[in-house]
């Protein structure tokens, strides 16, 4: 039974399948989360497909606070996704509610109402930054210490 768990475990790391929801944000988010998907940025070269249904899902990505109106159809959608289960909060307003941190109608982050495996801060995030946090999610699954990040030290006139 332990090899049948680590055979499940390695195909979950080396195919993860995402689902994108979103839960009331200004969509610079789920813009720059559209970005990554693009052959530019090219995730499907770790594996990751994105999926219609929460059914086929691996990971959620979610993006803005979470409102009153959306809390029920966000734990709909976890609670629909077969175990283990990852949810990735993007942008700050997922992540703390950002700007519209109390709000009449706001409850916060992705936290307060469901767990968080990964956090990836920024307004909106880079979609550098959402590559990186998901490998860094799926790295930490295998059990192995992330790579070291090398900041760059000189620019270069083609750099942004």
């Amino acid at each position: 039974m332990k090899w049948l768990q680590k055979l499940i475990t390695w195909a979950r790391i080396k195919s993860p399948w995402i689902i994108h929801f979103n839960t009331g944000a200004c969509n610079a988010c789920d813009i720059e989360i559209v970005a990554a998907l693009t052959p530019r940025y090219d995730i499907e070269r770790f594996g990751i497909l994105l999926k219609g249904t929460p059914r086929h899902a691996d990971v959620l990505v979610c993006s803005g606070p979470v409102t009153r109106q959306i809390q029920d159809r966000l734990v709909r959608i976890y609670e629909q996704m077969p175990e283990p289960k990852f949810v990735v909060a993007v942008g700050t307003c997922a992540c703390s509610g950002g700007v519209f941190k109390g709000c009449y109608n706001v409850k916060g982050g992705i936290d307060a109402v469901i767990p968080v495996s990964a956090y990836i801060p920024g307004c909106p995030a880079r979609p550098e930054a959402i590559i990186d946090g998901v490998v860094k999610l799926l790295t930490s699954l295998q059990g192995a210490k992330p790579a070291a990040v090398v900041p760059e030290t000189t620019a270069t006139a083609e750099s942004p």
